[in-house]
């Protein structure tokens, strides 16, 4: 049961992620049904403000003492860096080992991995650090795909949005699907994003070190639809077959029928977010012919099917 929650502050903390915490845990909902929960701020220096990430100062009312007894503790992202204040490492292993929840938001997992508590565990985190996380610590099983990692005691999540999955997950586990949707309508949020689906990261069109590709790729965006063939590709660039498949992935990294795959895939995204096309009409819009054919290469880019993307991110009908 979740009764109480404990944030743990360190200076450059970031404003939006605690602020997730705060929203979801930290306001009195109990007039719309949800229980109460006994929630603390606290850092090393209770009363002493903490430089936040963007030009501003959060102060922590409690010190780390505050964390003794909390169901829940949280560790909202702050600016990556190879130590972390030792009170604030002990008094999270403390707490671990006593039996409490540990919930990382972004960048907050890297305290965990400080304070050991990752070795041999899954976790997720913010895909733009995992190559980073991963050379630090690796021991760790990181998965950089997924929203968010329950593996018990500790869940980790990427970053921003999915710390709002990661927290709604917790009150779903603990207090149930009731509560859970009660904040998230409050919130006007998706009441739940399963943790497996895929961080939606947005995939721009790869950048060419050269000029030769570009005309090409212009081209193709403006007809994804059609059929298209490395030799037609390379008559259209002035090139022999053989350099223009050289030329394509020494320029963009990757091969012209995965690229041109990924950008029908990112079409396909957006009509599903602003249409009412049906699954046909999208996959014959994007170019992929059969609807079939577009949940293949949807889901290997994006994580989840077409249906359940526009379930999610399809912006209501006016």
């Amino acid at each position: 049961m979740l009764r109480s929650v404990a944030v743990v502050l360190m200076d450059d903390v970031a404003p939006f992620e605690l602020g997730v915490l705060c929203e979801v845990f930290g306001v009195d909902r109990v007039d719309d049904g949800v229980p109460p929960i006994d929630y603390r701020v606290c850092g090393e220096h209770p009363g002493v403000p903490l430089p936040a990430s963007v030009g501003m100062s959060v102060t922590p009312p409690l010190g780390l003492d505050a964390l003794d007894g909390a169901d829940l503790i949280a560790v909202p992202a702050t600016t990556v860096r190879d130590e972390y204040p030792p009170a604030i490492v002990d008094a999270l292993r403390a707490a671990h080992a006593r039996g409490a929840t540990l919930l990382s938001v972004c960048s907050g997992v890297f305290v965990l991995g400080a304070a050991g508590l990752l070795d041999g565990r899954r976790c997720t985190m913010h895909w733009r650090q995992a190559t980073r996380f991963a050379e630090r610590f690796p021991t760790v099983a990181l998965d950089p795909d997924v929203l968010f990692v329950d593996d018990g005691d500790i869940v980790t999540s990427a970053g921003t949005a999915s710390g709002i999955d990661a927290c709604l997950h917790l009150v779903r586990r603990e207090l149930g699907s009731a509560a859970a949707n009660v904040i998230a309508r409050r919130m006007v949020v998706p009441p739940q994003r399963e943790g497996g689906q895929r961080q939606f990261v947005e995939l721009p069109i790869p950048e060419c070190s050269g000029e030769s590709m570009q005309p090409v790729l212009d081209w193709l965006l403006g007809n994804l639809a059609g059929e298209h063939t490395v030799p037609e590709l390379a008559r259209r660039a002035n090139m022999s077959e053989r350099t223009f498949a050289r030329r394509f992935a020494a320029e963009t990294g990757t091969t012209p029928a995965r690229w041109l795959a990924t950008q029908r895939v990112l079409h396909a995204r957006r009509l599903l977010e602003d249409t009412t096309l049906s699954m046909e009409q999208v996959a014959a819009e994007a170019g992929f012919g059969s609807a079939a054919l577009l949940r293949h290469h949807f889901q290997r880019v994006v994580g989840v099917t077409p249906s359940d993307y526009r379930r999610t991110f399809a912006l209501p009908a006016t």
